[in-house]
């Protein structure tokens, strides 16, 4: 252990101290006040005579008498399956009144690059139970499907239906063989104590906590905090998957935050700004996160990632939304006018979209129409949306009767099918057969993207109609 009595320098919340000797890049580091104080850091840039610290805790309180002590080692997150259950502060430390946590290991919170070659596709469906992700935009175990929101929308609902709802369905694991139980992880970061009292309060209310590890990392906590808490939350998820055999779903909420933090230290660095004023870097740290989602071949266990963010004015162009759609595999939209509606959840299925949706459902996934059914609500509720400008300037009454049928079918679409609350659990057998409802209502020779065969077994014939051709 190495100390020293060297700061030169405190800005925002980094420390400046020299060092005679080499430092290694992320190594811990304890800082004693003159206060007697223990503070925590990091080493942000370690160079030739000078290095950087972040301070976990903020640096008040620290000043030039401070000594440094280096410890050696990068920092580590303490892991066990008896984790689940438990609530843990941005640093992860237990915030629970619960006992001590005796870990089985110690495990580095950069975590290990999966090996390309070791990687297996992720091809097996995760049940969300809301309709409007399971049969549009279906998630796949070991995806990252982030979800893109706005200031004031519900994502914070979603995120916890999803929390409490998502399973592998039985039938699968049944052809799986596998047996895996399902964990969640959520971790919060930036959030109020308003918007974290709301989040204990519905897991425990709904018994979604013991299966889940909870971080809270509210916004009167140090930003620096901010860049340590998915990185555990991760590492978490990394044991209970590759380890313990879990498939584990990781919900980030608000990755907006975590950003702004980023440009925090980076201002306090005095780096050269990207765009927007974030760092040159955000895309390689925000990858960094990301790829901790997949599958590795040989072992049972998925780490699946939901992260959250709040496109700041609703710009899907902006640097977050911007970086996170290239690296994610998709996106699921909220959108403002759906939520004025009082649609719940606000899902905007049209710019929404899951790249690994083909493979992770159909025959011996999901159902064999899930594909075809999907499909064709994407068209029918697309025309229909081209038909309501158009209403706006023709009106209603000069359109034809097809043209009527698909308005119609956009406004169940939206009240029928998107909307279901956020109480409401639909299994897939529940969701694909709400489609067939709808897309009963077109005629037959609309459905051009089924195949006949699923039309011919899942149409519903109107029952008027039937009743007045048997006549």
């Amino acid at each position: 252990m190495k100390e020293y009595q060297t700061i030169t320098e405190i800005s925002g919340p980094l420390v400046f101290a020299e060092v005679d000797e080499p430092v290694g890049y992320d190594e811990i580091v304890e800082i004693e006040t003159p206060q007697g104080d223990t503070l925590r850091g990091q080493v942000l840039e370690s160079s030739e005579g000078i290095v950087s610290i972040q301070v976990f805790e903020g640096t008040g309180g620290i000043d030039r008498n401070a000594s440094v002590r280096f410890l050696g080692e990068t920092m580590k997150m303490p892991v066990t399956e008896d984790l689940l259950g438990r609530v843990l502060d941005g640093s992860g430390n237990p915030i629970d009144g619960g006992p001590e946590i005796v870990p089985d290991k110690r495990q580095d919170i950069v975590g290990k690059a999966i090996n390309p070659f070791s990687r297996e596709y992720p091809e097996e469906f995760i049940q969300t139970g809301v309709s409007a992700i399971d049969g549009m935009n279906t998630l796949v175990r070991g995806q990252k499907l982030p979800i893109f929101s706005g200031s004031g929308l519900p994502h914070n609902e979603l995120a916890l239906q999803i929390a409490r709802q998502a399973t592998v369905p039985e039938e699968e694991e049944g052809e799986d063989g596998d047996g895996s139980e399902f964990a969640v992880i959520f971790g919060a970061m930036g959030i109020t104590a308003e918007e974290a009292n709301e989040f204990m309060d519905d897991f425990e209310r709904t018994g979604a906590l013991e299966r889940s590890v909870v971080f809270m990392n509210l916004a009167d906590d140090p930003a620096v905090e901010r860049q340590v808490t998915p990185r555990l939350a991760l590492t978490t998820a990394e044991y209970l998957a590759f380890e313990k055999d879990y498939h584990v779903l990781v919900i980030l909420t608000d990755m907006t935050n975590y950003c702004e933090a980023l440009r925090e230290i980076g201002a306090a660095r005095e780096e050269v700004p990207g765009r927007r004023g974030y760092p040159g870097y955000m895309y390689t740290d925000l990858a960094q996160l990301y790829e901790r989602a997949g599958r590795i071949e040989g072992k049972e266990g998925s780490v699946t990632q939901i992260p959250i963010l709040t496109m700041p004015g609703d710009d899907d162009t902006h640097p977050i939304p911007d970086l996170t759609g290239y690296i994610t595999e998709g996106q699921i939209m909220m959108d403002r006018d759906l939520n004025s509606q009082g649609i719940e959840p606000p899902v905007n299925v049209l710019p929404s979209l899951s790249r690994l949706m083909d493979d992770g459902i159909g025959e011996g996934l999901t159902r064999e129409d899930h594909g075809d059914v999907s499909d064709q609500m994407y068209a029918a509720y697309a025309e229909g949306e081209d038909l309501r400008d158009l209403v706006n300037i023709v009106g209603r009454e000069a359109l034809s009767e097809r043209d009527n049928k698909f308005l119609d079918f956009a406004d169940r679409f939206e009240e029928e099918f998107v909307q279901q609350g956020y109480d409401t659990n639909r299994s897939i057998d529940d969701t694909l057969e709400l489609g067939w409802d709808l897309l009963s209502d077109l005629p037959k020779t609309e459905l051009n993207r089924i195949d006949e065969e699923l039309i011919e077994e899942h149409y519903r014939e109107d029952e008027t109609a039937e009743a007045v051709q048997a006549d």
